[in-house]
């Protein structure tokens, strides 16, 4: 698992190649697999490979999506927030398991944050991909994330670049 943790960068830039449908059950199943807070499974997954869908997701925001609109899939991760009053966790937890999961099979990804974020001046984000996907009101979105083959390399940050500081022993 470490050494999937050193090669995970985020990848915007995939390839025309189409995800085969085995990898995509495996990557239905890496989500269904997430553990949640008392087992509840509050989350639930929109998985979108038409391509016109993928180019009006990407405009979920102004900043930070437009790139879904080349990925081979987007994998939206929602959860009824009536079930839990941690559906965040659980979400957050549920997107870096797609993500490594993702990688572990050849694909590259890169989470897409929605909650709290803005369509325009007065849309949220989340309430724009609630309409392009026909969503009920109750469920509540907390990224995408994009999947497809990797159309960039980016090499593993060597490990002297990571923030040591961070770091506390015992107390803070």
């Amino acid at each position: 698992m470490i050494e999937l943790l050193r090669a995970r960068r985020s990848i915007r830039n995939f390839t025309d190649r189409p995800i085969e449908p085995q990898k995509i059950e495996i990557l239905k199943e890496a989500a269904l697999r997430s553990p949640s807070s008392r087992n509840i499974d509050p989350w639930e997954f929109v998985f979108v490979d038409q391509r016109e869908l993928l180019r009006k997701l990407a405009l979920a925001k102004p900043h930070g999506a437009k790139f879904l609109a080349g990925a081979a899939l987007g994998v939206v991760i929602c959860a009824d927030g009536d079930k839990s009053d941690v559906w965040v966790e659980d979400c957050s937890i549920a997107s870096i398991l797609v993500q490594m999961v993702a990688l572990s099979i050849g694909l590259g990804s890169c989470w897409i944050q929605i909650r709290n974020r803005m369509f325009d001046d007065k849309v949220t984000s989340e309430d724009y991909i609630k309409g392009v996907l026909n969503m009920p009101r109750h469920v509540k979105v907390q990224s995408i994330i994009a999947i497809g083959y990797p159309a960039e390399t980016r090499e593993p940050l060597p490990r002297e670049e990571l923030k040591d500081e961070k770091i506390k022993i015992n107390r803070y």
